[in-house]
């Protein structure tokens, strides 16, 4: 474990925008190396950071205002590279993926799904499973209901398929960032610098809260019948920011789902259950 957690350190120092790091720590002896680098997508100049030789090619997909640096130290760490491939992404206007700012329009997360599965086909990988958090969760379920050939497996947690009003006053609870606690703010405040984090959060709750005018709140619940991959749900309990309602209706509606409660989660239970987490995804996606 220290030696993954000193190649995970090299690989996010050596993560400069637009250069490509090979980077091979200890393991390099056994054909492991990791890379930090940017692809040209759909206009766009993509960054990801990729792991492990595995013939099971994952994706990671951040939530709001995250990236792969910020949002999947864990499991870019320590879920098996003999198994799996991993590649975190920055979704356009997040992270290192950076220019164009982030914006929010109507199909925002239409297009994150399609960028998503556009960059692992630009990677040569000829299928992938997703694991998708929050926002990521909700690009996830439609790259899966969208690309239903390409997509092997998915693992969603902290994803909702609309919005409500109870939903519409969390994120409004979330809008200034001045008012977050510092230990959630800090990560995102050294990746982003403070006005552009405080912005694109503003911009962020516009976004969102932009489907709660739509019918019934929609997001993605139109296409959750149309998901035929293998879907592990996994929900925290304790979540402050997804109530559990919102979990129930995926599963209920992505035919064949399973459900995993975890009773002490909150919304970033693969962090803070890192472990736990990782065996779960490892144990569904083998």
């Amino acid at each position: 474990e220290m030696a993954a957690a000193l190649r995970l350190r090299r690989l996010l120092a050596s993560a400069k925008p637009g250069i490509p790091e090979p980077w091979a720590g200890p393991a390099a002896a056994f054909g492991t190396a990791g890379t930090s680098d940017k692809m040209a997508v759909n206009g766009v100049h993509l960054h990801y950071q990729r792991v492990g030789e595995g013939e099971h090619a994952l994706l990671l997909l951040p939530g709001m205002l995250g990236s792969g640096k910020t949002d999947f130290a864990p499991q870019l760490q320590s879920l098996s590279w003999k198994l799996f491939t991993v590649v975190a992404w920055d979704p356009r206007g997040y992270g290192q993926s950076r220019p164009p700012d982030r914006d929010f329009p109507a199909d925002f997360f239409e297009r994150d799904a399609k960028d998503a599965v556009d960059l692992m086909k630009a990677l040569k990988f000829k299928q992938a499973s997703l694991l998708g958090w929050s926002d990521g969760g909700i690009t996830a379920l439609i790259a899966a209901a969208k690309y239903p050939a390409y997509i092997r497996k998915m693992v969603i947690w902290g994803a909702n398929a609309y919005v409500t009003e109870e939903d519409d006053r969390i994120y409004q609870g979330i809008r200034d960032v001045s008012k977050w606690s510092e230990k959630a703010r800090k990560p995102l405040e050294t990746l982003y610098g403070y006005d552009y984090l405080a912005k694109t959060c503003e911009k962020w709750v516009d976004g969102i809260t932009q489907f709660k005018h739509l019918p019934d709140g929609n997001i993605c619940r139109h296409l959750l019948p149309l998901v035929q991959c293998p879907t592990l749900i996994v929900h925290g309990e304790k979540d402050p920011l997804v109530p559990r309602f919102h979990a129930d209706f995926i599963h209920k509606n992505v035919k064949g789902s399973r459900l995993h409660l975890m009773p002490e989660g909150k919304h970033n239970l693969h962090l803070r259950f890192a472990n736990e987490f990782n065996k779960l995804v490892e144990d569904f996606l083998q």
